[in-house]
């Protein structure tokens, strides 16, 4: 199978799900919406820029920026990055029209899918017969805040969300919710979809639980800067943890040197509690996560969260922001825990009942590594991808 994944490159979500595909039978291929040095043995790269990313310099990773410059960033691409992705297609349909793909994956709605959409259909609902083979085949992935963030952020947004949907082959989800907001925005009855998590699942030998559990009251906070989770609900809760909890100590990956958090560290006065760390390495997280007993997601906006999962596969206890896409993860009470993600009473009330419970974390552990195995191993969801896009071959 000649594929195309139109992706961000340098996420280690894409590479964790692109490296399934890295196989002799198959000829894999990267549109990437930003530039990067990619250490993968694919057969050809194209650096396809859209919505300003080529502004961005060349990196193997993405990189880090303070919140405020995020949410300035993301409103802008909102507004004026749909005005982009005309100029933008042009030099993605040249390279479809050169490798000629069987099966294009775009790994996002925005701007991926959107740029595929473009340069696949220009910009038009087309209603292919089946067994159509002037074109490829078109998946796109749903991560996370697609629907609940972006697409309703502005009309055009919207529009080009429907524009999407109305064309894509088939839909992959990392949530069951976005998948009833997919036919919402278009998405007919009859294409195939696919619930699986964003980076294809849990690479057991590095996401695993601990010999025993935790005893150190160490809470981790993996979600870094992002303008949808409330990390200054996060800090304000720190105090009140601290007041019934003295020993307790926080770590946030993916904030050091963040000044808002700095900020925030300096106003609350918990310096001698927070450690804020730099984007830590993939392999290096399960190490982190099983030396702590609490994993805090405060988000507003979310599908399935890898962090969140990964940490559950470590035996973290998870708190979360209370969203719909978490429920399909996390029971309240039984294997978690979920807040109020713009309340900082309600953080700290659950912090605090993690770690004065040591029988519901253990019992949560329990019932993680069973939900873990069961829905997000990596091997096991990957083969069900493969036979997803030989569905779609074939349907099609």
């Amino acid at each position: 199978m000649r594929i195309l994944f139109v992706t961000d490159a340098r996420s280690p979500i894409s590479q964790n799900w692109i490296k399934y595909f890295l196989k002799p039978e198959n000829e894999v291929y990267i549109a990437s919406t930003f530039d990067c040095d990619l250490d993968l043995p694919i057969n050809g790269f194209e650096f396809t820029p859209v919505a300003f990313s080529s502004a961005k310099k060349k990196s193997s990773a993405p990189s880090s920026a303070s919140s405020l410059t995020l949410s300035l960033r993301t409103a802008l691409r909102q507004w004026l990055g749909p005005l982009t992705l005309r100029y933008s297609a042009k030099k993605l349909r040249k390279y479809i029209q050169e490798i000629k793909p069987d099966l294009i994956h775009a790994m996002r709605i925005p701007y991926e899918g959107m740029l595929t959409a473009v340069a696949v259909f220009g910009g038009r609902v087309v209603m292919s017969e089946a067994n159509d083979v002037s074109r490829p085949l078109l998946i796109v992935s749903v991560w996370g805040n697609d629907f609940t963030l972006h697409a309703s952020s502005t009309s055009l947004m919207t529009g080009i969300t429907k524009l999407v949907m109305q064309n894509v082959d088939a839909l992959h989800a990392d949530t069951q919710r976005d998948i009833k907001l997919a036919r919402e925005y278009g998405l007919s009855e009859d294409k195939l979809t696919l619930v699986t998590p964003g980076n294809g699942g849990i690479r057991s030998y590095i996401f695993y639980p601990p010999s025993e559990l935790v005893k150190n009251p160490i809470i981790i906070n993996p979600r870094g800067v992002r303008p949808y989770v409330r990390n200054d609900s996060f800090f304000k809760a720190i105090p009140l943890v601290l007041e019934k909890f003295p020993q307790a100590k926080f770590i946030c990956t993916s904030m050091q040197n963040e000044s808002q958090a700095l900020k925030w560290i300096e106003e609350l006065n918990i310096s001698s509690a927070v450690e804020l760390l730099p984007a830590i390495e993939y392999q290096k997280m399960g190490d982190l996560f099983r030396s702590a007993q609490i994993v805090v997601s405060p988000s507003i906006h979310d599908g399935t969260p890898n962090s969140l999962i990964e940490a559950m596969a470590c035996g973290c206890f998870p708190v979360a922001g209370d969203l719909e896409s978490i429920r399909e993860w996390i029971t309240h009470g039984q294997n978690g825990l979920l807040f109020d993600s713009n309340n900082p009473q309600s953080i700290a009330e659950s912090i605090l009942l993690g770690l004065e419970r040591e029988d519901l974390r253990q019992d949560a552990a329990s019932l993680n590594a069973k939900l873990i195995s069961a829905k997000a191993e990596y091997e096991v969801n990957m083969k069900k991808v493969q036979e997803f896009y030989n569905s779609v071959m074939r349907k099609t």
